[in-house]
């Protein structure tokens, strides 16, 4: 028990009031603001009562994940996405599909990648259209060479324009 006074990592030097006041002064200086510590997410930035401050928040994120059930629920399904689109863009689905392309490729994407990649996969084929694209613009006949096959008359010369 005598050693226990003599325990050098324990201060029992008396401080008097005055430094005490002054030490807490110098902290209550330093303390950050009310709005620092609601923008770090220490204090919640409620006007509820503390007391009532998690059962608010429990009610909020409550209220969200029934929000986004409701939403999810809603949602249609794929055959009926496509079914309005088919509806909706008749006209044009029929030309863009006789010149190549697929409009329903862009909103729904026939893929069998997992969804965390698809993103991925559709850089992935952009980049493999744009190679396959330059390749055949490297590859095309020049137009001295169409006039010669006559597909071009040397008046459609592009390079005299």
């Amino acid at each position: 028990m005598a050693d226990d006074k003599h325990n050098p990592s324990i201060d029992e030097t008396p401080i008097s009031p005055v430094q005490r006041r002054d030490s807490l002064e110098k902290h209550l200086q330093q303390r950050p603001d009310p709005k620092d510590l609601k923008d770090r997410h220490i204090l919640l930035d409620t006007n509820a009562a503390p007391a009532l401050q998690s059962a608010a928040q429990e009610l909020e994120r409550q209220r969200a994940t029934d929000s986004l059930k409701k939403s999810l629920e809603k949602r249609p399904e794929r055959e009926e996405l496509i079914e309005r689109m088919w509806h909706s863009t008749r006209k044009w689905l029929t030309e863009d599909l006789l010149n190549g392309m697929s409009v329903l490729g862009n909103i729904l994407p026939d893929s069998t990648a997992a969804p965390a990649l698809q993103g991925q996969q559709r850089e992935l084929q952009k980049h493999m259209r744009a190679d396959s694209l330059e390749q055949k613009i490297q590859h095309r006949p020049k137009p001295e060479d169409l006039i010669k096959e006559g597909i071009l008359e040397p008046d459609e010369d592009p390079r005299s324009e």
